[in-house]
């Protein structure tokens, strides 16, 4: 590479560089300081209409035409939301950048000129003006520029607490932030052709060894052992649950115990024990409760792991501390944090192993729940810096396989399905849906067909694997050697609730509250309904029916059938999030305040 020689050419050009540059850095100084005030004038998530709107709706919830109205100014508020955050990202990144160019222009100009000595005498009254003026300019821009860069970091926090006051509010919701924004539905048909593999070993293997042995498929199928039961698909294999209970009045409610932290998990239930994590900033714990009696177990302190950051990172207030839901073999227990912290407990409480994964770099905060696949836990880690899926040892966490993903941030958790040729490990993340091999890691497939950030998993039936979300599209991908998109669609999508596929048909659930029914083969649309409130938990099949909870608490049961049919709408008595566990005749709910247990 040539030298640029100090010629007056370069020198000129050099200068011109550095001018331009620091005219381009000007004008974002001013521009981002526009955008602070207006900003601190007007919050781009609460505009005066939309709250008129919101006012007239709850004075007349049913008028379908006002809904319609408020989703569509929703949509647009949100949009602008993001766009003022990607306006301010991107002035801070070009400010930075342009400012870098003009010191290195002005630098290399001082290197190319000659040093040239003062002559002895008087000093030049003109030339010491000249360098006055010049300093005050100096100071001017230089103050410019730092008023500039508060006011982008400023206008970032305003946005952030913007956000976190319209979601806490109820009006706009765009985070992925609970449990709910996990594992996605799979297949409905018999068991044996959407088996998840669970056991490397045969059953009879299996039972031989009862502490270090794969639990077997019997067992896996009398538990729910992950977020949204086996292989994460939405599919419970329980019978005579209840559809008629009243929190209020105690009606057919078992035991109500109040959770000591709060956390957006889902139960997972392990015989006897019903497990869950909560966290705060300051505390991190996991809970074991009596299946029967509600009564607390045990609850363990995830404290002094190696490499644990000293402070929590800032999460969105809707994703909290302690969104993944965590994950049980039978033999131990796992979770994992906003901070990377994840533990290894035995069905006792004591601990096994600890370690931290790295502070996820996450604006919303980690959580993908965790699931299990023979003797591993496998965690899917899509962050900003470096996304991956791995897989730890369960006996000792240890790393059996790290694959490194060229996506974006996801909020999403991965599904295990069986495609009739093989166990695949699936997930999603801007821009594509993956296939892998739960067993080494290898990627399988690849197809880009979702982008923005991910929140709901993925879906599969029948050899069609289903992603969706907001601002993106549902689409079907038919899997094979060489997947290929089958259909896609854009009128309903979701950007937190997962998807639950049956064998013949897609349900899938708005996050303000609209479920819808596809074909699942052709994508052609069976029916619609609106529940009339926001929804972040996402649907279950399990004893023929759908159960799907609302924020509200109301569980909607439903037929899965290509007529919409309500069978029941019994009310919690609380708020939930949570997507609901089952057991023998019994459903496990994390409400916000409290764990309930629903039973005949």
């Amino acid at each position: 590479m040539r030298k640029l020689e100090p010629t007056p050419r370069n020198i000129r050009l050099l200068r011109n560089t550095a001018t331009v540059s620091g005219i381009f850095a000007m004008v974002l100084c001013v521009l981002i300081l526009i955008n602070f005030l207006q900003v601190k004038r007007a919050d781009p998530l609460n505009t005066p209409a939309l709250k008129m709107l919101v006012e007239r709706l709850k004075s007349s919830p049913g008028d379908k035409q006002l809904q319609q109205e408020v989703r569509e100014l929703d949509l647009v508020a949100r949009k602008a939301f993001f766009t003022s955050q990607w306006q301010v990202r991107t002035g801070g990144y070009l400010l930075f950048f342009s400012l870098l160019l003009v010191i290195i222009c002005l630098k290399s100009i001082e290197m190319m000129k000659p040093v040239i000595p003062e002559p002895p005498g008087k000093e030049d009254d003109f030339w010491n003006e000249r360098m006055l003026n010049r300093k005050w300019v100096a100071y001017a821009g230089i103050t410019l520029i730092v008023l500039s860069l508060v006011a982008a970091w400023l206008t970032h926090n305003e946005l952030g607490n913007n956000l976190q006051a319209a979601a806490s509010g109820g009006a706009i919701s765009e985070e992925p932030a609970t449990g709910a924004a996990s594992p996605s539905g799979s297949s409905a048909v018999p068991a044996d052709s959407t088996r998840a593999d669970t056991t490397a070993k045969s059953d009879t293997a299996a039972a031989s060894n009862p502490v270090d042995g794969f639990p077997t498929l019997k067992e896996i199928r009398a538990n729910s052992a992950s977020f949204r039961g086996f292989g994460g698909n939405g599919i419970d294999f329980h019978t005579n649950l209840p559809i008629s209970w009243d929190g209020k009045s105690g009606k057919n409610i078992l035991w109500k115990t109040e959770v000591p932290l709060p956390g957006y998990n889902s139960p997972i239930v392990w015989n006897d024990q019903v497990f869950l994590s909560g966290a705060s900033d300051a505390k991190r714990e996991v809970y074991s409760f009596d299946a029967n009696s509600g009564k607390l177990k045990w609850r363990f302190t995830v404290d002094k792991i190696p490499g644990s950051p000293a402070a929590s990172p800032k999460v969105n207030s809707e994703t909290g501390q302690a969104a993944p839901t965590m994950a049980t073999d039978g033999r131990r227990v796992y979770a994992i944090f906003a901070n990377g912290d994840m533990v290894s407990l035995d069905m006792e409480g004591k601990k096994i192993w600890a370690k931290n994964l790295g502070l996820p770099v996450n604006h919303y905060g980690h959580s993908s729940s965790l699931i299990m696949y023979h003797d591993m836990v496998i965690i899917q880690y899509d962050q900003r810096n470096a996304p991956c899926v791995m897989a730890l040892a369960g006996k000792s966490g240890e790393v059996v396989w790290k694959t490194a993903r060229n996506v974006k941030i996801s909020w999403a958790s991965p599904i295990l399905v069986n495609t009739g040729k093989r166990t695949e490990l699936i997930l999603v993340a801007e821009p594509s849906m993956k296939g892998y091999d739960p067993a080494s890691g290898k990627e399988l497939w690849s197809i880009d067909c979702i982008g923005g950030e991910v929140g709901p998993s993925a879906a599969f039936v029948g050899g069609i694997a289903f992603s969706v979300n907001e601002y993106s599209k549902l689409a079907a991908v038919e899997l094979g050697e060489n997947p290929r998109l089958l259909w896609e669609g854009t009128e309903y999508l979701s950007d937190i609730p997962s998807p639950l596929a049956t064998e013949k048909y897609l349900f899938l659930l708005t996050s303000y509250g609209t479920a819808v029914c596809y074909d699942a083969k052709s994508g052609e649309k069976q029916w619609e309904k609106d529940f009339g409130n926001p929804t972040y938990a996402s649907p279950m099949l399990a004893d023929g029916k759908i159960y799907q909870m609302d924020k509200t608490g109301i569980m909607h049961i439903f037929k899965p059938d290509k007529v919409y049919a309500s069978i029941a709408e019994p009310q919690l008595g609380e708020g939930s999030v949570c997507t609901p566990a089952f057991g023998d005749g019994r459903i496990y709910i994390r409400g916000n305040r409290n764990l309930y247990c629903v039973g005949r």
